[in-house]
């Protein structure tokens, strides 16, 4: 075969070609010569990788560098083309030297597979693994599973090569699961996921657990239950139930379904009926209910459809017979004769009559489907008794789901009395012997009401209580059936107390009942009073009171009613006996009730004929009662006071009173001790009384309150200046800025009964009291203060005005003698003055002044530390005396005038006279002026 020329080397090849005869087994050579003719045609390249490859057979380099600029050819190419071939065969020479390399096989393989030459490409694979080590297997099988998952490999082949896979590699077993899954194979992945999970050292690569491999596999065996055989479907799926219990529902559900599909529908109702009366949850039943109302719904609606069909196949089988007895056959030959008939009109035949093969069972169904949404609510009622069976309240449900049915009821209760453990009971175990023996009684039957009740107080229940209900409940039903003997009888027996020798066996056991701590049941004898009052004697009842106190189990209220009963019979010193041992048993709070009704008995009964024995009633009383407790008690001793004793020891009682309560308390004490004390002795007399309250320490807002009452008092009795100092007095406890009413009435008395300079006083006040309250002291301007204040004081001209007071002339006249600033400032020295008390009425301008002098507020400089003037003061200036000459002729007429003002002022005047001398000439000269 000729070689085209442009095939042979070039001039430019000749270097390279030169080398190469010199030393053609170089790799070097071979690559440099490649790599110099990049751009040459793929001819002249795969003559030079002949050759190469041809020197250097063992080189991979050479072999890959080839390969790969083959499938650069051929890639689009299709896949008929001869090129393809070439570059197989290229491959299989490459594979030749090339064998244990595992990138070759996998290039050659995924060439193959894009041919779509299953056998060669499958044959290829296993020389392939056969021929590269076991630890590069893994680079061969992924590309292999691709390649026999594709559509149209075989399924018998893709199944062997994943079971050689398997063997490999056995942790991909889900692949393979999930392969049969997607080729409907059912068969062997039931087998293979059942053999998983029966594996108890297998692990997920997914991530999977156990309880989805598990409903995978119901799933799988429910939905192809035909298909699949061999495995015992029942025995998988209960043994799923048992071990995975949060989805039972839906496995009880599933295997019910696989009994469907199986045309097994009886059994899948077992199924369904099982499952609901074994599930323990609310949820489950609920999955179950519905599947089965949904299967039953379903059957009742095909039954319906093949009936509309089965119409038309009768109409078919009268035609057949009426042909039979055309052709002379009769109808009572017998039909396993006739070799005409198919297997399932010969069934019918046999099976016509039968009671149980009845087509038209529409009825019956109907008739399941409402029985089954009947039972609905007893079912739910038993999943949630099946949670905990001692739950007492469902029990008590369930009786009532079956009213209107005794024998169901009394069953109930059968099952629950026998079933509740009274230890372990959710609830009042006692009531449902007290409700099933409320059945018999409700049905007239007295003797098995008794029967239960018997059997009831025989339980050990966890409290003693429960038990004493049982007897209260017993001897009621006995008194509503006026059995009133048995009744008491019944209390007499549950209040005895156990003898000796059964206490010592009790002892003995370890395990003591409640019914040897019913005889201390107070609720027990409490009823058994009520009983002995109502039916009974004075003494029985007598005798039951008394054994209530003997066992320390008595109550305040108990002893109330053995005293009403005692005084009931006129037995009133034994009545006040039972209060007496009523307030040695108990302390407060129980005994106050016991106190307060002990006392007034006895005042109302006694009065004045015992009034020592009633005051040492009540200090005793109030010695042992706590303080927030005895205001009651003082105001009672008080009233037995001024009914039956002295009203000086009345007010002496209110005295103790207000000092005894706590508080919060005081204040209402004081405003009860002061109105009595006004209706007794006098309004007068309540001074005192509101001046102790003032001075005892209240809180400040009730010291606030009591002052204005007494404010009002002294007002009404026309002490307008006592009233004002009460205000005065009271105005330390009132923030302006909060309790604007104090201020208010303040301001409205001196309206109606001040003037001018109490008004202003009272604003003093005020001012200081807000500053004294503020934290911090804002300090206005003199001018703004007096703006103020004119305001004020105009406003309160105005209001006296209008409310028709006139003007005091005195008033008038001093305010027109005062000085100007006396009447329009107010000093900030006198703004302030400490609250205090303050003298009634007008202040004379010279206590005013004097107060104004004097500043409680002055900042004491130490000694060391003076002002500037006082230093000026210290400081001795040299004063010279004019000469006489200076002033000529009037220097005689001054020594006259002052001689004339010796003689009439005395010795005085000429002090006053030697210190003007000091003065200055023009300022003596400016003064005998004024004086001429």
């Amino acid at each position: 075969m000729s070689i085209p020329k442009e095939l042979y080397p070039s001039q430019d090849d000749l270097l390279y070609e030169e080398e190469l005869l010199r030393n053609p087994f170089s790799l070097k050579l071979w690559w440099r010569y490649l790599i110099a003719r990049a751009d040459a045609p793929f001819r002249k390249r795969f003559i030079i990788y002949e050759r190469a490859l041809k020197a250097l057979p063992g080189s991979y380099k050479l072999w890959h560098a080839y390969l790969l600029e083959r499938l650069k050819i051929v890639r689009n190419l299709p896949i008929a083309h001869s090129e393809y071939e070439t570059l197989n065969n290229t491959f299989e020479r490459a594979l030749v030297t090339m064998h244990k390399m595992p990138r070759i096989w996998v290039m050659y393989l995924l060439t193959l597979t894009e041919q779509k030459l299953i056998t060669r490409t499958r044959r290829t694979f296993d020389r392939a693994l056969c021929a590269l080590p076991v630890t590069q297997h893994d680079r061969i099988w992924e590309p292999y599973l691709i390649f026999v998952s594709q559509k149209g490999v075989p399924i018998e082949t893709s199944l062997r090569v994943y079971r050689r896979y398997l063997k490999y590699d056995p942790s991909h077993i889900e692949d393979f699961i999930e392969f049969l899954v997607n080729s409907s194979l059912w068969q062997e992945a039931a087998e293979r996921l059942a053999s998983v999970l029966n594996d108890d050292q297998f692990f997920s690569i997914k991530g999977k657990t156990k309880h989805r491999l598990w409903l995978e596999l119901c799933d799988l065996l429910t939905k192809h239950a035909t298909e699949v055989s061999g495995l015992n479907v029942d025995a998988i799926i209960r043994g799923g139930i048992r071990k995975f219990t949060d989805e039972v529902g839906r496995l009880w559900t599933s295997l019910a379904e696989y009994y469907i599909r199986r045309n097994l529908h009886e059994k899948a109702r077992d199924i369904f009926e099982e499952g609901m009366t074994t599930v323990v949850t609310v949820r489950d039943f609920s999955v179950i209910f519905d599947a089965y109302a949904q299967f039953e719904e379903s059957m009742l609606a095909f039954k319906m459809e093949s009936m509309d069909l089965s119409e038309e196949d009768e109409e078919e089988e009268e035609n057949m017979e009426e042909a039979m007895k055309e052709n002379g056959v009769e109808e009572d030959d017998d039909v396993r004769l006739d070799v005409n008939l198919s297997l399932s009109k010969f069934e019918k035949k046999i099976l016509d009559g039968f009671w149980l093969h009845v087509e038209n069972d529409v009825d019956l169904r109907l008739a399941r489907l409402e029985n089954l949404m009947m039972r609905r609510p007893e079912l739910a009622n038993s999943v949630l008794l099946r949670q905990n069976p001692h739950n007492v309240e469902q029990w008590h449900r369930r009786v009532k789901l079956f009213e209107g049915n005794p024998t169901k009821q009394i069953l109930t209760y059968t099952e629950a009395v026998r079933t509740v453990d009274p230890m372990k009971a959710v609830g009042k175990p006692h009531t449902l012997w007290v409700a099933f023996a409320k059945l018999y009684e409700s049905h007239k039957d007295i003797a098995n009401a008794r029967v239960i009740f018997d059997k009831a107080v025989q339980v050990n229940y966890k409290t003693v209580d429960n038990l004493a209900s049982v007897w209260c409940e017993w001897a009621e039903m006995e008194l509503r059936h006026h059995n009133f003997k048995k009744a008491l009888e019944l209390m007499r027996r549950a209040t005895a107390e156990p003898s000796v020798e059964v206490k010592r066996r009790v002892a003995a056991d370890g395990n003591e009942p409640v019914q040897m701590k019913l005889h201390k049941s107070l609720r027990l004898w409490t009823f058994y009073v009520d009983l002995e009052e109502s039916l009974g004697t004075l003494e029985s009842t007598r005798a039951v009171y008394e054994r209530i106190l003997d066992l320390r189990i008595a109550t305040p209220q108990i002893i109330i009613n053995y005293a009403v009963l005692l005084e009931d019979n006129k037995y009133f010193e034994d009545a006040f006996k039972v209060y007496e041992r009523g307030v040695k048993i108990f302390k407060y709070p129980h005994v106050k009730d016991i106190w307060v009704t002990y006392l007034s008995k006895f005042v109302n009964r006694y009065g004045k004929t015992k009034l020592e024995r009633a005051r040492e009633l009540f200090e005793h009383a109030i010695e042992t009662t706590p303080a927030d407790q005895v205001k009651p008690l003082y105001l009672q001793y008080a009233k037995l006071e001024e009914d039956y004793g002295l009203a000086k020891r009345a007010m002496r009682v209110y005295d103790q009173a207000t000092k005894a309560v706590p508080n919060n308390e005081k204040l209402g004490m004081y405003e009860i001790y002061i109105a009595r004390a006004a209706e007794i002795f006098g309004v007068p007399k309540t001074r005192e009384i509101y001046e102790q309250a003032i001075e005892s320490g209240l809180p400040d807002k009730d010291v606030k309150t009591m002052c204005l009452t007494y404010a009002e008092l002294e007002k009404s009795l026309g002490e307008i200046d006592r009233a004002r100092g009460i205000y005065v007095f009271a105005s330390q406890f009132a923030d302006p800025r909060s309790d604007v009413d104090f201020w208010n009435k303040w301001h409205e008395f001196e309206v109606q009964h001040g003037n001018e300079d109490t008004f202003r006083e009272m604003l003093r006040i005020k001012r200081s009291v807000s500053a004294s309250y503020s934290q911090t002291h804002f300090i206005l301007p003199e001018y703004l203060m007096q703006k103020d204040q004119r305001l004020d004081i105009d406003e309160a001209k105005d209001k006296m005005k209008q409310a028709g007071i006139t003007e005091d002339e005195m008033v008038a006249l001093e305010r027109q003698l005062a000085p100007a600033v006396a009447n329009d400032t107010v000093t900030t020295k006198e703004a302030r003055t400490a609250v205090g008390f303050v003298s009634g009425g007008v202040e004379s301008q010279t206590d005013r002044a004097a107060k104004m002098s004097a500043n409680n507020e002055d900042i004491e400089l130490p000694e060391d530390s003076e002002s500037e003037d006082e230093e000026e003061e210290r400081v001795k200036i040299a004063q010279k005396d004019v000469p006489s000459a200076v002033f000529g002729g009037l220097i005689r007429k001054r020594e006259e005038d002052e001689k004339d003002e010796k003689d009439e002022r005395g010795d005085d005047a000429a002090k006053d006279k030697d210190g003007e001398s000091r003065l200055g000439a023009l300022e003596r000269i400016k003064r005998q002026k004024r004086g001429a």
